[in-house]
């Protein structure tokens, strides 16, 4: 008898209840509810379903799953040493169209107006307290980029990485919610019912140099962005040349797809209670929310001198895609403007600045990193 306690002592003493804490149980409550608004309300399903279940998982005890050879492992791995982010924008890069962009070229100053969410959250960050790093890698959550938000925190503010890559992909998946009542605020009936002409055709030979040009341009003038850029132009170079059909199709769909769950799985796992549920957590899921609202309002406030200047042509909504939230930000544009005036499609003009967005949010993270991380 005295023999079976030992042993059920010690099957105890082994077992995740003992090391069990309320940590632990906020944070599988929290994803629970993560769980609830993927599935239950639609948020983003794709990526908040994985992240939620990878935080249930991350606060089981005694798993292994930073130590022990295994898949959580690798995927951790793949977190942590910058594999996935580019990846991912492999496959965006294949299911982007640049034409709205290359046809309106003016519309890349939108992208660049809501990059100002970027900068008011790290002065924003570093007045709380944050080192230049960690406010760095937490503005970025401003472009509305979950894949760059964690490429940047890993390299700058490791130890924020669960925290920057949350709020970075909730906001994401809550730009329905956000963007429309400060879009309604920003503009009047009259701009949003302006009916913006049709683009121009776009040939096949500026589509391709598009990205050529771009990559060249942008990695010489800031090398550590080198990676997501580029691996977003091949994307690109693969869906426009006409002859790799097969090498697009695969980045825009099984790839893409393999590698969004390991990407969002490894980031529900970074959500350690010990690690995640700090003052500072709750300090960047504010910063984020005021960065990601200070991107829409640039993007707004430019698209609204660019109505003026072009006498009218220019809807205004249009700027508020300028965050890199692809396609969601250009969709919330145009059901907007619809409402507004049931005759106006906005959404391939919305194109523009959107795809725009991505880019200077990829530039903007390759500037913090050639100016803070020293």
């Amino acid at each position: 008898m005295e023999a079976f306690l030992v042993a059920l002592n010690a099957v105890w003493v082994d077992s995740g209840y003992a090391a069990f804490t309320v940590g632990n149980l906020i944070m599988i409550l929290v994803g629970m509810v993560l769980l609830y608004m993927a599935i239950g309300k639609g948020f983003e399903p794709l990526l908040l379903s994985p992240i939620a279940f990878g935080c249930i998982l991350a606060n089981f005890p005694k798993t292994g799953f930073e130590t022990d050879p295994g898949v959580m492992q690798v995927i951790l791995y793949g977190i942590h040493h910058e594999i996935f982010p580019p990846l991912i924008f492999l496959g965006v890069g294949a299911m982007t169209d640049f034409g709205p962009l290359i046809a309106n070229p003016k519309t890349l100053l939108l992208g660049a107006a809501a990059q100002v969410g970027v900068f008011v959250a790290l002065i924003g960050a570093m007045m709380l307290g944050f080192t230049v790093q960690e406010a760095g890698a937490i503005g970025i959550i401003g472009g509305a980029d979950g894949p760059t938000a964690i490429y940047l925190a890993v390299k700058m503010a490791p130890q924020l990485l669960g925290a920057i890559a949350v709020a970075a992909y909730s906001y994401m998946s809550l730009v329905p919610l956000i963007q429309p009542p400060i879009m309604m605020a920003l503009t009047s009936q009259k701009e949003r019912e302006v009916v913006m002409e049709q683009l121009r055709p776009v040939s096949k030979f500026e589509k391709l140099a598009f990205p050529v040009v771009v990559t060249i341009v942008v990695s010489l003038l800031l090398p550590p962005v080198t990676a997501l850029l580029g691996m977003l132009m091949m994307g690109n170079i693969f869906r426009e040349s006409g002859v790799t059909d097969r090498l697009s199709d695969t980045a825009q769909n099984a790839l893409i797809n393999i590698v969004t769950i390991f990407l969002a799985t490894g980031t529900g796992l970074t959500m350690k209670a010990e690690s995640f549920l700090t003052y500072q957590t709750i300090q960047i899921i504010v910063l984020g929310l005021v960065a990601f609202a200070a991107g829409t309002v640039g993007g707004l406030i430019f698209g609204k001198i660019m109505y003026i200047v072009s006498g009218g042509k220019v809807n205004p909504l249009i700027g508020s895609a300028g965050v890199s939230a692809v396609p969601m930000a250009a969709r919330v544009t145009q059901v907007v403007g619809q409402k507004s005036n049931p005759s106006n499609f906005l959404l391939m003009h919305a194109m523009g600045p959107n795809v725009a967005g991505v880019i200077g949010t990829a530039v903007a993270a390759g500037t913090m990193l050639a100016m803070l991380n020293k």
